[in-house]
């Protein structure tokens, strides 16, 4: 296609993308206006008030509202849960893909993301995060993906044929930004240097260009193509551009490719653009447009999809609020004074002060005549009842919204911990549609990533990955490493006796996903030290057996010492049981790391060190037969002795492959 079929194809497309929403953005926009920066008023009215020197107030309880729904987002924000789906998956490689998504949440700031578009969707209707790629550093080829923020949701503009609850089957999608002619200048000095009036700027209809202003956009577009795929020998299959990433490493292995054939796919395209000139076109990796929209309430009418924010119909219930909280305050502070009445003649005596009595005080007035002047009542009538619709339109504001004072903090009539916390949930019930549309929008995010992962982070390089503690460790891909089971022990093929090994492949196996909303792995520590600690006030006896639990749970500096010294005093039935869960990992260990690291001659060296190691504790053994402590120093020997024949296997099974070495083991 030449560049003059794609903009034409793509002002025709925006046309018809901004057509399809002009009335969702228009109500959005309202929405926005209206809680976030308090026009309530129509400016007819305000501008008169003003003019006459009238109150026009604004008690704006919008807001209130809506952190109370964005807050409960913050606190129980979804994670991204990866499971394996095929016979070539593996739950190793699983925990991998989590341990990496999270640190891609972690270092691209995913949580403002989130945030920023559930505030989005709640306050106007919707909003965006996007999912993008960016250089490891500045001195590398390496990519690594980003979540990031969507600030405008207004800058969107979705397939306006898209009818999923996130964009899943999104087809095509703008991204716009609005740049000042030398803004747009110093961003793309590659282009060809702009002259706006020969070159088709000057021609261009609203809103691609403007007095002093021109619009860039990123054309999303996704079709239908068809991809060559590779069975390999080992029984995997992946796409050729794939395998000839790992065709090395592969070859290593005596893996061979032994078929191929074209399976439908989706190609993803970015074109960047103006009206009048095409800036940039790049080929996207995966397979979905990363724009990920999160929606507030969904209506469905005639076909036509409405989104609307959390207080569009409370608008009116506020607008009365500020009517009679304006009344009320007009009627009782702004009211003419109430004067005196008396016959002619009766304020003669002291007329300054007698016409300074409603500003000033006075501490005697005297007056002429004989009977004394009298003060008309004051009529408080009207401010009573301006003061009582008011309160009726707070409480139809909270009918509306389903949040009632319980749920804004505020005391009630309930006595017990239950009927208190029964209460703040009809709120969150009454709302919670838009956190789970949160939910749906973070595991398509999560879809996406899944995508993305095994072309972006393919070949031999070291990756980071968090643990659900945050905890960092690293991760080295394309070399291959013994597969390990339950209690790290390392599974041995069962006709020749040796260590089963794989490639640390992403790209290798089916995975999908699963989004679990609550608190976060802090927040769920403390509840449960919080528990713990409830139930062994309870019930004292128990503090023996769960002390190590608390210790593990709580956040002082030494809380892992603790653990660990309170978990060897409990009785070695419940440690069988229970398992050492705070002990350090044996591959941790620093003799460990070398000899995984050397592999062949090294390995060898480092077993046999392990061994005269492990004959001086049988000396110490011998030493203590007659200590009471003897049973459990056995164990310890037992276990450490055990670590050692593991290495030594490891070692003898894979030192005749010396092409490509294991790094770690999880």
């Amino acid at each position: 296609m030449t560049d003059d079929t794609i903009l034409a194809d793509a002002r025709e497309a925006f046309a018809l993308c901004e057509e399809a929403e002009s009335e969702n953005r228009l109500e959005a926009l309202d929405d926005l206006r209206f809680a976030k920066l308090g026009e309530q008023w129509p400016e007819s009215v305000r501008q008169q008030r003003i003019k006459d020197g009238r109150p026009c107030l604004t008690i704006n309880r919008q807001p209130a509202f809506i952190r109370q729904v964005v807050n409960e987002a913050r606190q129980n924000r979804p994670g991204i849960n990866v499971h394996p789906v095929d016979s070539e998956a593996d739950p190793e490689i699983a925990e991998i893909y989590n341990g990496l998504i999270r640190n891609i949440e972690q270092t691209s700031k995913a949580d403002v993301a989130y945030d920023t578009a559930v505030d989005s969707a709640v306050s106007n209707g919707f909003g965006y995060f996007r999912i993008n790629t960016d250089y490891a550093d500045d001195d590398t080829f390496d990519l690594d993906l980003r979540i990031e923020r969507i600030a405008n949701p207004f800058s969107v503009y979705g397939d306006p044929l898209s009818t999923g609850c996130d964009s899943a089957d999104w087809n095509q999608c703008f991204v716009t930004e609005v740049l000042g002619r030398d803004a747009f200048r110093a961003k793309y000095k590659g282009a060809a240097e702009v002259d706006w009036t020969s070159t088709g700027y000057d021609r261009l209809a609203s809103p691609w260009s403007q007095e002093k202003s021109v619009l860039v956009a990123e054309w999303w577009k996704r079709e239908r193509v068809r991809r060559p795929i590779v069975a390999l020998s080992d029984g995997s299959v992946l796409e050729a551009g794939v395998y000839a990433k790992q065709k090395g490493v592969l070859d290593a292995q005596g893996v061979t490719v032994m078929g191929e054939r074209m399976a439908l796919s989706h190609k993803v395209t970015q074109l960047v653009l103006t009206g009048a000139e095409v800036l940039e076109k790049n080929d996207w990796a995966g397979r979905y447009i990363p724009i990920v929209p999160v929606y507030g309430d969904e209506v469905n009418v005639e076909g036509k999809r409405h989104f609307r924010s959390l207080i569009r119909d409370a608008k009116d219930a506020q607008r009365m609020l500020n009517y009679w909280r304006t009344a009320s305050t007009e009627l009782t502070a702004l009211a003419p004074r109430v004067p005196f009445i008396g016959r002619k003649g009766t304020f003669k005596s002291d007329a300054r002060k007698w016409a300074t009595v409603n500003s000033q005080n006075h501490a005697f007035i005297e007056y002429d005549g004989d009977a004394p002047p009298q003060r008309q009542p004051l009529d408080s009538g009207r401010a009573i009842g301006a003061i009582q619709e008011a309160l009726n339109a707070a409480d139809d504001m909270k009918a509306i919204l389903g949040m009632y004072d319980a749920s804004l903090g505020a005391a009630g009539n309930e006595t017990s911990g239950r009927a208190i916390i029964a209460r703040q949930k009809e709120g969150d019930t009454s709302n919670f549609h838009f956190i789970d549309n949160l939910s749906r929008a973070i595991e398509h995010g999560g879809r996406i990533l899944i995508d993305l992962i095994p072309t972006v982070y393919s070949g031999r390089r070291m990756i980071r990955v968090l643990g659900k503690d945050n905890k960092a460790s690293s991760v080295q891909l394309g070399l291959v490493m013994a597969v390990t089971g339950a209690g790290g022990q390392v599974q041995a093929d069962p006709a020749g006796g040796l260590p089963v090994t794989r490639i640390c492949d992403l790209a290798r196996g089916k995975y999908d996903l699963t989004v679990e909303s609550g608190p976060s792995y802090a927040s769920r520590r403390q509840e449960s030290a919080d528990q713990i600690l409830q139930m062994i006030q309870a019930y004292p006896p128990a503090a023996p057996v769960l002390g190590d639990l608390l210790a593990k749970n709580l956040d002082w500096p030494d809380a892992a010492e603790v653990a660990r010294r309170l978990h060897a005093l409990l009785p070695p039935q419940l440690q069988a049981a229970a398992g050492n869960d705070v002990a350090p990992d044996p591959m941790a260990h620093p003799v460990v790391q070398q000899t995984l690291q050397g592999m062949g001659a090294k390995a060898v060296a480092a077993i046999t060190g392990l061994q005269q190691q492990n004959a001086g504790l049988g000396q110490q053994l011998a030493a203590l037969q007659q200590d009471r402590g003897i049973d459990n120093r056995k164990l310890e020997i037992d276990a450490f002795k055990a670590e050692t024949d593991r290495l030594k296997a490891m070692g003898e099974a894979v030192r005749p492959a010396q092409a490509v070495q294991p790094v770690r083991s999880y």
